[in-house]
């Protein structure tokens, strides 16, 4: 009967303790390993439970092996030595406050995590819009699109940099995740990203805008372009010096 009067209070009671609550990132179906500083728990306490929305998942008693609740066994992991709280394949239902409660001399808070649970992020895709150019410069119209989301922006090309219009473009999509567009030296980024998981899509500049193109590639080109040039010159000339050669042979001999 007493441990039932104590699981009350512990629900019921406002305890003191430490107010910082430890945000935590967990992918959907994955586990997460809650803790408490052991040289906090003293060696006279009565209980030392952990909590979530007001309800009681496990308790730890001196000399006692844990107490699960019923309705969470097989998801609960504990430790005897560490007074830990393990769950397992997380849900977007259990998000929320995980609370370490001691009760004994004093009432404490020990710890207090706020775990949120991701699911992984839709894939991402960049698309070139447009594209339109000069002799000197190019603009290129990009949109990044996930599954609930977009945005477009727009990037301009000379023989030296890009620069991105407005800068870069991010936005908040519907199930929480950001969606940013971006450019990174002569990359446009898409990327599709929360606190446990990321997606990209990128596109190179120097494929839709020829001026802006890596020198070292031009230079290159150019230098394959300038060898061909010059062996298919050498071998012309050659083949109309022999044709030559031959012709004045055959003069000579008929001269003879």
């Amino acid at each position: 009967m007493s441990i039932f009067v104590i699981l009350g209070l512990l629900v019921c009671t406002e305890t003191r303790g430490s107010s910082a609550v430890t945000p935590v990132f967990v992918q959907k179906g994955k586990d997460v390993l809650l803790n408490v500083r052991t040289a906090d728990v003293p060696q006279n306490f009565v209980i030392l439970s952990w909590g979530f929305n007001k309800k009681v998942l496990v308790t730890y008693s001196p000399d006692k092996e844990p107490t699960v609740f019923l309705v969470y066994t097989g998801r609960i992991e504990t430790d005897v030595k560490k007074y830990s709280l393990k769950l397992n394949n997380l849900q977007e239902a259990d998000s929320g406050v995980y609370t370490a409660r001691l009760t004994g001399e004093e009432e404490r808070i020990l710890a207090e995590y706020n775990v949120r649970v991701q699911g992984p992020v839709s894939p991402v895709e960049l698309s070139v819009d447009s594209v339109s150019s000069s002799s000197d410069s190019c603009n290129l119209t990009v949109t990044c699109r996930t599954q609930d989301s977009h945005i477009s922006s727009t990037f301009t090309c000379d023989t030296q940099t890009c620069s991105q219009e407005g800068g870069e473009r991010s936005e908040v999509t519907t199930s929480g995740a950001s969606l940013h567009v971006y450019l990174l030296n002569d990359s446009i980024i898409c990327n599709h990203s929360n606190q446990v998981s990321w997606t990209e899509d990128i596109k190179k500049t120097k494929h839709y805008c020829p001026q802006h193109a890596d020198p070292e590639s031009l230079s290159a080109g150019i230098s394959v372009c300038l060898v061909k040039t010059v062996v298919f010159s050498v071998g012309l000339i050659i083949m109309v010096s022999a044709v030559i050669c031959v012709h004045i042979m055959e003069k000579l001999k008929k001269q003879k």
